[in-house]
């Protein structure tokens, strides 16, 4: 291994998430990407031994999973490395720093300082996106009563909701977690800033990947009353800069579609509004592999060893 390069292990490289991130981080020639063999990735004593020769160390790995794994890298005191997880495990934990690098202006900074970093889940991407500019510009109040409708590729689903779709069609569109205890309701209630919780109603298309996001609001019920356009100003100003999040300008034909971003790391905000109606949907688009998985750990990975933060592709 050269000097200048970094060791990297994707604990779970063979999921989807994995799979993702190890094809973005091929073309990054800064990291070296080590690998156990198939017949060792459930070894405990193999996986921790691979951790101690690695600089930074991505958890692809279902929840309880994930928990064990931070448990293996911290028994190795001074030699465990910084961790990435991209499961759903540590979000809301005070000990691990939210991975939204735009989520706040010094959220870069925090997260290239941190030896723990959550990546965020896909749908909070979008609704946090969406939200906290909002809130935190008054706008929104946080005990507004938020719904959210999302939908997302099937790939969101993993692997068996890839086989299946990719095997027998699966249906065309499906609403689930209609018992309203989505997992991913507490990051998107905390980081967005609200004191209420918001229902959340997701969804899946037969489409291999891509997200909408969508928020619907009523304007007269929102603190001085405002317009569309005063929504979409405080979203410019809060994103001004970003090289990965733009407010989109809509089309004449009030339609949006969900793959546009597909292989990419950005995220597009909308406002689309009927000033006569005094309504306006907000809208987030993403790929749910990209900026909703994938694209963003490579992002946060970046900041966290002191590379350019530009993640591939763009």
């Amino acid at each position: 291994m050269a000097s200048n390069q970094t060791s990297v292990f994707i604990d779970g490289e063979a999921g989807t998430t994995g799979l993702g991130i190890r094809r973005r981080l091929e073309a990054v020639p800064e990291i070296v990407l080590r690998s156990l063999p198939a017949a060792q990735r459930k070894d405990p004593s193999a996986r921790q031994d691979l951790m101690a020769a690695c600089s930074l160390v991505v958890l692809c790995l279902p929840d309880d999973a994930a928990r064990e794994a931070v448990v293996l890298a911290e028994a190795l005191g001074d030699d465990s490395p910084k961790l990435l997880d991209a499961s759903t495990a540590h979000r809301v934990d005070p000990e691990w720093t939210y991975g939204f690098p735009e989520m706040e202006g010094d959220q870069p900074g925090k997260i290239a300082a941190a030896r723990k970093v959550s990546n965020p889940g896909c749908y909070p991407t979008g609704a946090i996106g969406l939200l906290r500019p909002l809130v935190l510009a008054g706008l929104v109040p946080p005990d507004y009563p938020i719904t959210i409708n999302a939908v997302s590729g099937y790939s969101g689903g993993g692997r068996s909701a890839i086989e299946v779709h990719d095997r027998d069609r699966g249906p065309a569109f499906e609403l689930y977690a209609l018992g309203l205890e989505h997992k991913h309701v507490p990051e998107i209630e905390r980081f967005a800033g609200l004191s209420r919780r918001p229902i959340f109603v997701p969804s899946v298309g037969h489409f291999r990947q891509g997200m909408l996001i969508s928020i619907p609001l009523y304007l007269d019920e929102l603190p001085g009353r405002p317009t569309g356009t005063r929504l979409k100003e405080a979203l410019h100003a809060f994103y001004e800069g970003s090289e990965y999040v733009t407010v989109a300008v809509g089309n004449e034909a009030g339609k949006v579609e969900a793959e546009a971003l597909n292989d990419t790391n950005r995220l597009e905000l909308y406002v689309w509004a009927n000033e006569a109606r005094r309504q306006a949907v907000l809208v987030a688009r993403l790929d749910n592999l990209g900026k909703g998985a994938s694209g963003a750990a490579v992002q946060n990975l970046r900041l966290m060893l002191g590379l350019d933060a530009r993640p591939e592709p763009t």
